[in-house]
């Protein structure tokens, strides 16, 4: 079966790390049970879906300082978000399994480790077998390993990539409103992707008497995005079959920012809130039973978070890099053009 295939290729292709490799082993999962294999890609996708709607609250600032009147800016940002090596592999027993059992690859017998690799962890495949047939070798089948990124390129070793565009401009009353917004597009045959994020930031230390003639800013800051990807899996076969994957993200943040001639120093304090779903939506034909709905999965990556770090600005061009400090840590550099 190839529909979730289809979807977490999009998906993870839109992050820049998808590798082909696992994906036929993750249809496996439910072609041999609809429910165990919901719950194992569950717990193999979570830590890239939950770091992945993290990244899209970075970058919203590299300034505490709302633009002048008219003021305008339009920056690219990129994330690297660091996954912790707890989460670099799951326990299968502890998911509750009614068919399916991780199994030695030699014996066919039930390992009581049950320990596998997450989407994101080392590419070391897991052997599965369904219960009623273990120690039958000839009915085992292989899971998905990781994707092992850092095999490849050191930088990106347990880490999941976001990227983001957007545009700034400055109204009365120390005001910025910051726009991220790309239109439906077409997104391989039968697949729809959209973006839509929205940003206010409002200098706070004009209302602090004592405060507001110190040479230093600070800003209240709120930003949420929201990113929508339909995928229509076959609709010459099922027309009610779409796979679904959707990330709303918001930050709540204090913003300070010292300037010291060409240079800025940041920082800010705030609570992220992000919600994910990756759903099979629609009747399906799995293992030769009528399954409605066999994936519809819920992620939460809410808590505290911190951030600092410098801007260069030279004439109209701005450099920033920054380190936040959340349940998945991030890297964040970018560039931009900014005026008034």
């Amino acid at each position: 079966m190839k529909r979730l295939r289809t979807l977490l290729m999009i998906m993870v292709s839109l992050t820049f790390i998808y590798q082909a490799n696992a994906q036929d082993d993750i249809d496996q999962f439910l072609e041999e049970s609809a429910e165990d294999g919901e719950k194992l890609i569950g717990a193999y996708i979570s830590p890239a879906i939950k770091a992945f709607s993290l990244g899209m609250n970075q970058g919203w600032y590299n300034t505490a300082k709302p633009h002048k009147v008219a003021g305008v800016d339009l920056t690219f940002t990129g994330s690297l978000m660091k996954v912790p090596s707890s989460e670099q592999l799951f326990d299968v027993n502890a998911l509750g399994l009614s068919d399916l059992a991780v199994v030695d690859d030699v014996t066919g017998l039930e390992k009581s480790d049950g320990n596998i690799p997450t989407i994101l962890g080392p590419d070391t495949p897991p052997t599965f077998s369904l219960k009623s047939t273990l120690g039958n070798t000839s009915d085992d089948f292989q899971g998905p390993g990781g994707l092992a990124l850092g095999e490849d390129l050191k930088l990106l070793e347990n880490k999941m990539p976001a990227a983001m565009l957007q545009l700034g401009f400055g109204l009365p009353k120390g005001t910025d409103i910051k726009l991220r917004f790309v239109p439906k597009v077409d997104v391989g045959d039968n697949g729809k992707f959209n973006l839509f994020g929205i940003g206010v930031m409002h200098d706070v230390k004009q209302y602090i008497p004592g405060l507001k003639n110190l040479p230093f800013d600070l800003s209240g800051f709120i930003g949420y995005t929201k990113m929508k990807l339909d995928v229509a899996v076959d609709p010459t076969a099922n027309p009610d079959q779409k796979g679904l994957f959707e990330v709303k993200s918001t930050t709540i943040q204090g913003i300070a920012s010292k300037k010291f001639s060409v240079v800025t120093f940041y920082g800010g304090l705030g609570y992220n809130i992000a919600k994910s779903n990756l759903a099979m939506l629609g009747t399906y034909d799995i293992g030769g039973a009528s399954v409605v709905d066999p994936v519809d999965l819920s992620y939460a990556a809410s808590g505290f978070r911190g951030t600092a770090g410098m801007r260069l600005k030279l004439a109209v061009f701005t450099f920033h890099a920054d380190y936040t400090i959340q349940k998945y840590s991030a890297l964040t550099v970018g560039f931009g053009i900014s005026v008034r």
